[in-house]
């Protein structure tokens, strides 16, 4: 570890390296966050299976490729995918638990995570696959930081992807009723908006950003049936931090921690990225303990 350190004290141009991938593979993260934030403030759940989501969108571009489909006409074919997905997902189990505890909301998803993983292994065994781009690398300051395209593109879709978004929340007769939900579901039922039909929406939605979140995953690294918790913790982290309803703030987090993570892989060392990663969770939970602590000791 202090051999790794002295590298990046004595070679600062490691640092940019691992400062552009890391702010690079973390608009991907900021994508499957945002989705979680969608789901956890409308309709007040905690999805527990967003990472299968996400690795199940890198599956079904995958399989398009083996059959000689474009890889990045993947991204939209898995973003329609999910958002059937998603839509089946909400009638069976998701309308059940909504207005329910909080705690049944996240052993359904739990449920969902289980299943979502043991049908993708049967469906695509438990080999990790990826897919070739066809894209490869540029170089920065004199070839000495190199940039994978895949990963540039990834980076400018999530942007125009997270733009799209935005406008369709804030111009869209939907995206508007969505909102309306959001603030007060009682109330957005008086006015006549059928919350079931935008609870449905928004959890399909959801799944759907994951879709397309995948397809730029396996691109760019690699999917496996039980990789999800990965990005489960990771969309989960970005959400507290941020804070649900303010894309700006989870796109800006999600970068940090790419980032910071790319950091920890290269000091502690791969195998303890992961490590890294749910240390991180806990440390973050205790943060905001703290925090509403704090609060509830200003209120009194």
């Amino acid at each position: 570890m202090w051999d790794n350190i002295l590298v990046l004290v004595h070679a600062p141009i490691f640092n940019v390296q691992l400062l552009i991938d890391g702010i690079l593979v973390g608009s991907i993260f900021a994508l499957a966050a945002y989705g979680m934030a969608l789901v956890w403030g409308v309709m007040d759940i905690i999805n527990i299976a967003q990472g299968e989501f996400v690795i199940l969108g890198g599956f079904v571009t995958w399989w398009l490729t083996t059959h000689g489909v474009n890889p990045f006409l993947g991204i939209p074919i898995s973003f329609v995918v999910l958002y059937v997905v998603g839509w089946i997902v909400y009638k069976i189990v998701i309308c059940r638990v909504v207005d329910q505890d909080l705690f049944i909301s996240i052993l359904a998803t739990f449920g969902i995570s289980i299943l979502l993983q043991q049908l993708m292994n049967l469906m695509f065994t438990a080999d990790v696959q990826t897919v070739e781009s066809g894209l490869g690398s540029f170089y920065l300051f004199g070839e000495t930081v190199t940039v994978s395209e895949i990963k540039v593109v990834g980076f400018i879709l999530v942007l125009v992807l997270g733009a799209a978004l935005v406008a369709f929340m804030s111009k869209s007769k939907t995206g508007r009723a969505i909102r309306a939900t959001a603030q007060n579901a009682r109330a957005a039922r008086i006015m006549g908006i059928n919350t079931d039909n935008i609870y449905a929406i928004t959890f399909s939605l959801n799944a759907a950003i994951c879709g397309a979140a995948g397809a730029l995953v396996v691109m760019t690294w690699n999917v496996q049936p039980f990789q999800g918790l990965a990005y489960t913790v990771r969309s989960f982290m970005i959400v507290i931090v941020a804070g649900i309803g303010n894309l700006p703030a989870v796109i800006v987090t999600g970068l940090g921690l790419g980032a910071l993570e790319n950091f920890a892989g290269f000091i502690l060392g791969i195998e303890f990225q992961m490590a890294f990663i749910f240390s991180l969770l806990v440390v973050i939970l205790v943060w905001r303990n703290h925090l509403l602590k704090k609060h509830r000791q200003v209120l009194r």
